[in-house]
């Protein structure tokens, strides 16, 4: 089994009919993606590529079943989807909305730990498992299906890192995108975890960028003492000068040395993940 989606998902795309939302609900579907229907309020009753559109997430349950939504809808809007899918009982949230206020973050997050509802992102690029299923915005063409999985703050370094794995011939489990705001839901601990319990995934590829200096030292502890699979860290920003950016370079230093320190190694630029994943 894949961590956190399969074959058997049930999506629902909060923000169906809109630009951004339409745009890739097609190329999910495309990928296979099971996508039962949509949200948009006010067009409840129409229907997009085949699938039907409701005015609440409520509704759209009741009908299809879903197990998982998309949140596409613009920021202002954004904490209130969320909100909104939480009250109707979805257990998994994907949120590749950004720039969503803090103070709508921060309530929105303390809803979501008191119903025990998954939150990943925002500004996530979403969940992409190879050959099964596409939540989001990750291009299925860098990908193909093998054992390792890869759980990144940044979209682009993602891409780029799991390009480089399937050009080396290394497929992957699951790309996870946990997103790089201030406030996210599912953190790089949580998904560690999941990897940690996955029959599927053999080794592990941690990508932290710049804003998550804080949380590299915060999975040290849960990597060195209960973690049996092998992690390989990328961390960006190495090779930047102290007269360039000198807090980017300092960040990037001490992120290296945190997870150098505890045995995990770690690569400067996506091409060299793979060298050191053999070597692992």
């Amino acid at each position: 089994m894949a961590i956190l989606l399969d074959k058997h998902s049930q999506i629902l795309i909060q923000g169906i009919t809109e630009r951004y939302g339409s745009f890739h609900t097609r190329q999910m579907l495309e990928y296979g993606t099971v996508i039962v229907g949509g949200v948009t309020p006010g067009k409840g009753g129409d229907w997009f590529e085949g699938k039907p559109v409701f005015d609440t997430v409520r509704r759209a349950m009741d009908a299809t079943g879903a197990t998982v939504s998309l949140i596409t809808v613009p920021a202002p809007l954004a904490a209130d989807a969320i909100i909104e899918a939480a009250d109707a009982g979805i257990k998994l949230i994907i949120c590749i909305t950004e720039h969503i206020p803090l103070h709508d973050m921060l309530r929105t997050r303390e809803l979501l730990q008191r119903k025990n509802i998954r939150l990943v992102g925002p500004n996530s690029p979403g969940i992409l498992i190879p050959g099964v299923t596409s939540v989001g915005i990750i291009p299925p063409m860098v990908a193909k299906p093998g054992n390792i999985g890869i759980v990144s703050s940044s979209s682009a370094l993602l891409y780029e890192t799991t390009l480089a794995l399937t050009q080396a011939n290394m497929g992957q489990s699951a790309l996870v995108g946990i997103g790089s705001n201030a406030i996210i839901g599912m953190n790089f601990k949580d998904i560690l975890e999941l990897f940690e319990n996955d029959l599927n995934t053999e080794k592990i590829v941690l990508i932290s960028e710049p804003s998550q200096y804080d949380a590299i030292h915060e999975v040290t502890s849960y990597i060195s003492n209960r973690m049996t699979r092998p992690v390989v860290a990328l961390i960006p920003g190495q090779s930047i000068s102290l007269i360039e950016s000198p807090t980017e370079a300092k960040y990037a230093a001490s992120r290296a040395a945190a997870l150098t320190n505890i045995g995990v190694p770690v690569a400067r630029y996506p091409e060299d993940v793979s060298e050191l994943l053999k070597g692992v």
